[in-house]
């Protein structure tokens, strides 16, 4: 038999195995982070635990980033999936909910539904190719000030990592949007004692 007939069924076993040349293989582009890039994060808050806890981080004055904008609910169990991705429609670069710890609740599961919604839309992002990892929740009671601005530290760091949110538009503030999303849900906000920061910055 010749050289060629034995190669030929060769080569065709390795492409049928799925073996890549090594010239195909493609190494995934390196992310470029933005030093200058300033996201814009909302959190919903729920008004017992995590809302008390931002306020008492103020109080404290301890430091964390001032690009985050809080709104506030009863519970975080009053957040639905639709007020998630409207706040990421309006351009918000990250969005996390903040309620109590498992199994404290005030209204019993209403942070376990919070926390069911927000894997559904991170689900949903994905499929339409946008970064699950914008959205995010967390659990912490009201006396965990520390916490709280350890977690809007950590959350602002990864959205810098990630860069603006690819369907932010301009002109549209997305703050207002997510609270014009909510209707009635969203409670009025409190003023919450300015948190240290390098520049003497405050976080509203």
């Amino acid at each position: 038999m010749a050289d060629a007939d034995v190669k030929a069924p060769a080569a065709e076993a390795a492409a049928e195995g799925g073996a890549a040349a090594p010239e195909a293989v493609d190494e995934a582009p390196k992310r470029v982070i933005d030093p200058d890039f300033e996201p814009e994060i909302i959190v919903f808050a729920c008004h017992y635990c995590a809302y008390a806890a931002a306020d008492l981080a103020g109080s404290m004055r301890l430091q964390y980033p001032t690009n985050i904008r809080m709104i506030k609910l009863p519970c975080t169990g009053k957040l639905e999936v639709i007020h998630l991705l409207k706040a990421i429609e309006a351009g918000a670069d990250g969005v996390y909910a903040a309620g109590c710890l498992e199994g404290e609740c005030h209204y019993l599961k209403g942070n376990l539904w919070a926390r069911k919604r927000v894997e559904h839309v991170k689900r949903l992002l994905e499929e339409v190719g946008i970064e699950p990892e914008r959205v995010e929740m967390y659990n912490m009671s009201s006396a965990m000030g520390a916490r709280f601005a350890e977690v809007a530290t950590e959350f602002t760091e990864r959205i810098k990592a990630l860069g603006p949110n690819p369907v932010r538009r301009e002109g549209v503030d997305a703050h207002a949007a997510a609270r014009e999303a909510l209707g009635g849900v969203a409670m009025p906000d409190d003023p919450v004692p300015s948190a240290a920061t390098s520049e003497e910055g405050h976080a509203e």
